[in-house]
């Protein structure tokens, strides 16, 4: 599943300081190989570089 930007997620990265919280998609870019990287942003700032498999969708 493809985010976009606007999207609400939910983060699961044990090595980040925002696992497991709800964030918005801020921007979306695609790498060389074709792969989106997401940078994501939460109540007290933000995470940049993530991988579509570290997300979770939030039901509106």
């Amino acid at each position: 599943m493809a985010f976009e930007e606007d999207d609400t997620v939910v983060l699961h990265d044990k090595h980040s300081e925002y696992d497991g919280e709800e964030g918005t998609i801020t921007q979306v870019v695609e790498t060389m190989f074709g792969d989106a990287n997401y940078t994501i942003s939460f109540e007290d700032g933000q995470e940049q570089g993530i991988p579509e498999d570290s997300l979770e969708a939030v039901e509106e």
